[in-house]
């Protein structure tokens, strides 16, 4: 299961890829409680694979977070290619943390996608989909104020009334 309210978001993608700051923009704005940390990872290529296996690992064994998004912008079939390596899947499968798939766009889908615990459309929607939203959870706060605020009242009007009941028979 994903957690609710994660502290920490791990991050595996290219440090210089837009995907990275629409994630990051994306996660500020809907959760900014969350401490974020980047695994940074080639995203295509033949050195990706490894990479990305080995970010996955660093995130599980060093900052243990409570949630690992991996993620890419979108591409042709071979630029999103990485994501199908079996090392990679495999990694993800095995991830202790769970993992947000969110490469490429809506239409694309690659083996890391069923291999993750939760398949996002794009990088975005992963982070989306990792936190919940800020205004979200003020409302829920808010219901739990009024909820808090009527509880006291109505404790004190019991107490009042027994009090005044009390001094009565005195």
């Amino acid at each position: 299961p994903l957690p609710r309210y994660p502290r920490r978001i791990g991050i595996v993608t290219s440090p210089t890829g837009a995907a990275l700051q629409d994630m990051l923009n994306t996660l500020r704005g809907r959760y900014p409680l969350a401490e974020v940390v980047l695994a940074p990872a080639a995203v295509q290529g033949d050195d990706a694979p490894p990479q990305i296996v080995r970010a996955l690992d660093a995130l599980n064994r060093v900052a243990q977070p409570d949630v690992i998004l991996v993620a890419r912008g979108g591409g042709s079939l071979e630029d999103l290619w990485a994501f199908n390596d079996e090392r990679v899947v495999r990694a993800v499968a095995a991830s202790r943390t769970p993992v947000i798939s969110g490469v490429g766009h809506e239409t694309d889908f690659t083996l890391t996608d069923f291999a993750a615990d939760l398949r996002a459309p794009t990088p975005t929607g992963a982070a989306v989909l990792a936190v919940p939203d800020a205004s979200d959870l003020l409302a829920e706060l808010g219901g739990w104020v009024f909820r808090l605020q009527q509880s006291v009242l109505e404790t004190l009007g019991r107490n009042t009334l027994s009090l005044r009941e009390k001094t009565h028979s005195l």
